[in-house]
């Protein structure tokens, strides 16, 4: 399943450069599929979402930091173990119970935002 950052965030950023996916934003900062990826041109996110890759989108919380989930690999391929939860000093990176995926799945999402 994806990470997800619970209203218990300090702000602090720890975990934000530790993402190999760039699937962490700063709250009400616009992201894009594209920052940290190959992907380009229009495409169709995991969740079915269909964006321009390069186009901001508009961000998941405004008052604390996010991850967004049809970026988050939960490190796989990457880490042993997600990264944003081994640096955060308050625990508030916890699994999403909301969006559920297999470690197969995750791979394939790895693969798609990389190119690979």
């Amino acid at each position: 399943m994806a990470i997800k950052i619970t209203d218990e965030c300090i702000n602090c950023g720890a975990c934000e450069p530790e993402c190999p996916n760039n699937a962490i934003y700063e709250g009400a900062v616009d992201w894009k599929a594209s920052d940290g990826t190959t992907l380009q041109g229009t495409i169709t996110l995991p969740s079915g979402l269909t964006v321009d890759a390069d186009a901001p989108q508009e961000p998941v919380s405004d008052d604390v930091y996010f991850i967004v989930t049809d970026k988050c690999t939960e490190c796989k391929g990457f880490h042993e173990e997600p990264q944003c939860a081994a640096v955060c000093p308050v625990d508030c990176c916890v699994p999403d119970e909301d969006h559920v995926e297999t470690e197969d799945a995750l791979l394939n999402k790895k693969a798609f935002l990389h190119g690979e």
